[in-house]
């Protein structure tokens, strides 16, 4: 059996073990759609769901190791079923994204920040208006 932590280490998904535990500590990494801990053992068939800046990746997990492998190795381990749509977001451009603040205004408000939220979970980068 291996644990959480160091199997996303092990296939290279972390670039350090540590990362991988903080990444289970803050409640970024699900498996089978519930909340894991670095401690918990992964197994053949898990599903385990990462969030990641805006992008919610999922992996299945085909075979348990224990040591770090080349990258060459890891589609024998895991396999990433990332629905297309969530791999589009990463491409979004960044100028989208941006909001101007005049300078000297200060942060925004807890209120301003959620009408921001609103606004860019309202916005399609693909709904085209002419």
């Amino acid at each position: 059996m291996s644990r959480l932590d160091k199997y996303l280490w092990a296939v290279r998904i972390f670039k350090t073990r540590s990362e991988a535990a903080d990444a289970c500590k803050g409640g970024r990494v699900k498996v089978n759609s519930t909340e894991a801990k670095p401690s918990r053992e992964v197994k053949p068939g898990d599903l385990i769901d990462l969030r990641r800046v805006n992008v919610n990746y999922k992996y299945k997990v085909i075979q348990q190791l224990e040591n770090r492998l080349s990258a060459k190795l890891v589609p024998e381990y895991i396999e990433n079923i990332t629905p297309q749509e969530e791999l589009d977001k990463l491409n979004a451009p960044k100028e989208s994204i941006f909001i101007y603040r005049q300078r000297g205004t200060g942060r925004p408000t807890k209120k301003e920040r959620r009408d921001i939220d609103d606004l860019l979970d309202q916005y399609d980068p693909n709904d085209q208006q002419v």
